[in-house]
Formats: structure tokens, sequence, C-alpha cells
């Protein structure tokens, strides 16, 4: 999948997890789907022509180039007797459920570092998310921190307070929005025709690197049609209605709409 229908993914799943993690108002679920939309990426950091891969310029084209080295040591020397000959370097070693856990519990344990630490991986995600998606993700991000700290703030607590609160509460959830961004991009991956290896070291047929992938007729290619005409007009459409309340605001309209018509 292209790096646009990565963050839609992330952010769908983000909106989808929230609420399972305790996560409810929008102050809270929209901070965390953009860190899922963003961490989302990270996977194509093993690809030098990926957004991720050219965002901070030379810096992360270092990153990557040694995560592409790392990842093709991995697979010559971990693949199976049937694994195909193959340089090893993009689709795989960022591209399993290994790596997104591994990854994710790195960040969880940002907290034990202090509250920059905690900040910095939050603002990576953010980041990411906003050079695919566009600024807007940033002003919704920035509204609900705000809406955030001004509706918790209890008398007598200073800004400084509540921003160390916030900071605390994204150290609570920012390892899963990690990992499971990571983990989106995998299935977003065995949805097309090349497929992804995310079980890794599992042994499959004889490969440890096996594709997981849909059967054959239902398919699509990386940027194709289908992707650009279907799937990611989807996950715009539902990256809306999955937003908290959003749904009760459509049915209020709706109802206000119909009320209107039948009264002319």
């Amino acid at each position: 999948m292209m790096g646009r229908s990565h963050a839609l993914s992330g952010w769908c799943a983000g909106l989808v997890v929230a609420p399972l993690i305790g996560l409810t108002s929008v102050a809270e679920v929209v901070p965390f789907a953009a860190a899922t939309a963003g961490y989302a990426l990270v996977p194509d950091l093993d690809h030098p022509g990926a957004k991720a891969s050219r965002l901070l310029g030379p810096i992360t084209r270092i990153v990557s180039s040694a995560i592409r080295a790392f990842s093709g040591v991995l697979y010559n020397v971990t693949k199976g007797p049937r694994d195909e000959e193959s340089t090893g370097k993009h689709r795989h070693a960022t591209h399993t459920l290994v790596a997104a856990i591994l990854l994710g519990m790195l960040a969880a344990g940002a907290g034990d570092r202090g509250k920059w630490a905690v900040l910095a991986v939050a603002v990576t995600g953010l980041v990411l998310a906003a050079d695919v998606l566009g600024d807007w993700v940033i002003i919704v991000v920035l509204g609900a921190t705000a809406w955030s700290i001004s509706g918790t703030a209890l008398p007598g607590t200073t800004a400084a307070d509540a921003v160390q609160a916030g900071l605390t509460e994204i150290g609570g959830w920012i390892g899963v929005a990690v990992a499971l961004g990571m983990f989106v991009h995998c299935l977003g991956d065995s949805l097309t025709r090349s497929g992804c290896p995310w079980l890794w070291p599992l042994p499959i047929r004889g490969e440890t690197w096996f594709e997981i992938r849909l059967p054959r007729p239902l398919r699509f290619r990386t940027g194709g049609l289908v992707e650009r005409l279907i799937i990611a007009p989807l996950l715009v459409a539902a990256g809306v209605l999955l937003l908290p309340g959003a749904l009760q605001a459509i049915e209020r309209l709706f109802t206000a709409t119909s009320i209107w018509l039948a009264g002319r």
C-alpha cells in the first residue's frame, strides 16, 4: 500500500482501539489515532523512496540505509530452505509482528526515561502523520490537546502541571500506538499482490519469511486503481465516521433535516 493508505488505516485502527484501552473523549482519542497513523509509516523506513525515509533528509536516509542493511543480514541468516532468493531488505525485518511488538515495548519504556522521551516519541508519530496526511493533523491534535489541558486543569494547578499530567497520560498509551500502527501497516501490505511476511520467524511451508496475502482474485496492486479509487476513499470515510460522536451528529443532522423538509 502507498503511504497515505497506510496512514489512513493507522488512523482508523487508532479510532477503533482507543476505547478498548480506556480512551473515549475526542481529546484522548485524536492524539492516539494520530500517533497510530504516523507509526503506520515506520515499517517503510526500509525503502529509500518512502516518505518516512525522506522526512528528515540525510538523517532519515542514514537510518533507512542502516535498517535495510540489518534486514538483509537478518534475512540471509534466518531464511528457510524454500525462501526465495532476495536481498531481504524491503518488506522484511520491519514488516513483522516481532518488530511491531519490540518497538512498541521500547516506546512504552519511554516513560521511564522522562517526559521529554515521551514527548519525542509522540511528536515523531505526529510529524510522520502530518507529512503524509497534511497539516490538518497537527491542528486537530493541538486543538484536542489544548481542550484536554484546559478542561482537566484544577484550580490552583499551573499550565506546567497540566502538561506534565498530559505527558503522563500519553506515556500510558504510546507503546500501544506504535505497535498497533506498525502491525496495521503489515496487514495493509498483506492485501497487496506482494504480501507481507509478518509471521516471521514462524516456519510455514519451509519458509520463515512466508508472505501472508489474500487469495489471488482479491489482491490489488500497490498504488493501483483499486487502492486509489476504492480503498483510500473508504478509509477516509471510516476515519470521519469513527470519530467519537460522529454518528450521533450525523443522526441529529438527518433528523433535523427530515423535520425541516416535513414542515415545508
